[in-house]
């Protein structure tokens, strides 16, 4: 298990978190499987940017955004040079602090 830290984000987690995260999973399975209420419209696929996440520290242990990621963070609101769509960042055995900002570009919330 390894450490992943959210924190306070005024809608998806008001208070922060601290939760033991699987590592081979992605950030956004990790936090959906804790209760962290982080948006992804497209259902983990990379299709979109709803879960756009600032990796704040442990970026390194992540493999390198793919092409097709990249793309695709260019339309995302806030984006910052350690920036991730948590459906892609796959965990390892590095503790991670992430943001999820405060806004996104998802028009509809799901309901999930």
């Amino acid at each position: 298990m390894t450490r992943i830290i959210v924190l306070p984000h005024a809608e998806a987690c008001p208070d922060g978190a601290v939760i033991e995260a699987k590592a081979g999973q992605s950030i956004c399975r990790n936090l959906v499987e804790h209760g962290i209420a982080i948006e992804h419209a497209c259902e983990m696929s990379c299709a979109c940017t709803t879960c756009h996440v600032i990796v704040r520290e442990g970026i390194e242990s992540l493999a390198p955004a793919e092409e097709e990621e990249d793309d695709l963070l260019d339309r995302a609101w806030g984006l910052e040079p350690n920036s991730r769509l948590a459906c892609q960042a796959i965990v390892t055995e590095t503790p991670l602090t992430v943001e999820i900002p405060r806004y996104s570009i998802n028009m509809v919330r799901e309901s999930k």
